[in-house]
């Protein structure tokens, strides 16, 4: 019979209620789902057929509650800290079919995570491989700079990285006056943990987009990076040309920087993995690029904008600071943009000459330029899988 838990004052229980006691109640879930208070003693069964999360926020339970979850559903159930929070585990937060565990609380913001089972990682060979170590944990590290083959040759779970290839800057243009481009948009970044079969996958790391050519002209988009058909992003938003009608009749992960004298960039992205949105152009000088993190920056006048800044891939990759997915600088006749993370990527824009094509395999956008000269190309994405040693 069903538990009578929770339990209430002046409440009698019959023999068959005191032996059901252990039968806890379940909460069956089919979308990713926040933990409430009301969970404590209870089962979270997760029933959904793609990836999705469990998320424990700050400051809803208390010390000694407890929490089993379970994943029922083919999709990787992932166990995700809110903002605040810390889950220490000796196993594994993602959850593949079949896997389960008890949460326990020991603060209002620290959990630990025990395990009771299910995936565990698994082991691959492709890519370029390297021993990594990410948060006192070993990991070996996969890593695709170009396209290739994953072969999986032990099912279980594997981290992924993926970045796109960044978009174009806008070709210059010296007709109406000194005129300056926009910096290409950064390409997308995805990270999630998957179950992979022992089989075969295909790693495509998308290519950087063409700068726009002379003469004010549009560049090109980034194209997406993926694995397989579980998991793909979108690649970087073109910069725009000197001249010319507002062009973002089609919307890249991060957008492009406007043009000169057009100030309407785009509000949304068409991949929410992705970034931000280009900086609006001025009289003689083209907006930076959106960067992953943060937006590009409008230009003022003749100066430029900068490219918005992207992600540190060490929380993945570990070592030190390394930025991926920055927005390229705009160009301008007084001055041009700085690439995102301050031209981490070479991406910044210029004042003359052609623009400053971004860093090879860090998915960054493209510089942008001033005058009759072609924008800067956007750079190369690049895959990285990972599973403990």
């Amino acid at each position: 019979m069903a538990t009578p838990f929770p339990f209430t004052f002046g409440q009698k229980l019959t023999s068959a209620q005191m032996n059901a006691i252990t039968t806890l109640p379940i909460n069956d879930q089919t979308a990713s789902y926040t933990a409430v208070l009301g969970d404590v003693g209870k089962r979270i069964v997760m029933n959904v057929a793609t990836a999705n999360t469990v998320t424990i926020n700050n400051s809803i339970f208390g010390v000694g509650d407890t929490i089993f979850i379970a994943n029922k559903g083919a999709g990787t159930s992932t166990i995700t800290a809110g903002a605040g929070v810390t889950i220490n585990t000796s196993g594994s937060l993602a959850l593949a079919q079949h896997g389960g565990g008890t949460l326990v609380a020991l603060s209002a913001s620290v959990f630990t995570f025990f395990s009771g089972g299910g995936a565990t990682y698994g082991a691959a060979t492709g890519g370029s491989s390297s021993s990594i170590t990410v948060g006192g944990i070993n990991y070996t590290l996969l890593t695709f700079t170009t396209d290739g083959t994953l072969t999986v040759s032990k099912a279980g779970l594997f981290d992924v990285l993926l970045v796109s290839g960044g978009g174009g800057a806008g070709g210059g243009n010296s007709s109406f006056g000194n005129l300056g481009s926009g910096g290409g948009g950064a390409g997308g970044v995805l990270i999630s943990t998957v179950y992979l079969d022992a089989t075969t996958y295909t790693a495509d790391v998308g290519a950087g987009g063409a700068g726009g050519a002379a003469d004010a002209a549009v560049a090109t988009f980034g194209a997406k990076s993926s694995l397989g058909t579980l998991l793909s992003v979108a690649g970087g938003g073109a910069g725009q040309g000197t001249t010319g009608p507002n062009s973002f009749t089609t919307l890249g992960a991060s957008n492009g920087g406007c043009g000169r004298q057009i100030t309407n960039p785009p509000a949304t992205t068409i991949d929410q993995n992705a970034g931000k949105i280009g900086g609006a152009g001025a009289t003689e000088a083209g907006g930076g690029g959106g960067g992953f993190s943060v937006a590009g920056t409008a230009a003022v006048t003749n100066t430029a904008g900068a490219g918005g800044n992207g992600y540190d891939r060490s929380a993945f990759i570990g070592g030190a600071a390394s930025f991926v997915a920055t927005g390229g600088g705009g160009g301008g006749s007084t001055a041009g943009g700085a690439g995102g993370n301050s031209s981490a990527n070479s991406n910044a824009g210029k004042t003359t000459g052609t623009g400053n094509s971004a860093t090879a395999n860090t998915g960054s956008g493209g510089g942008g330029t001033c005058g009759n000269f072609a924008g800067g190309a956007g750079s190369s994405g690049i895959v990285y899988v990972r599973f403990k040693s």
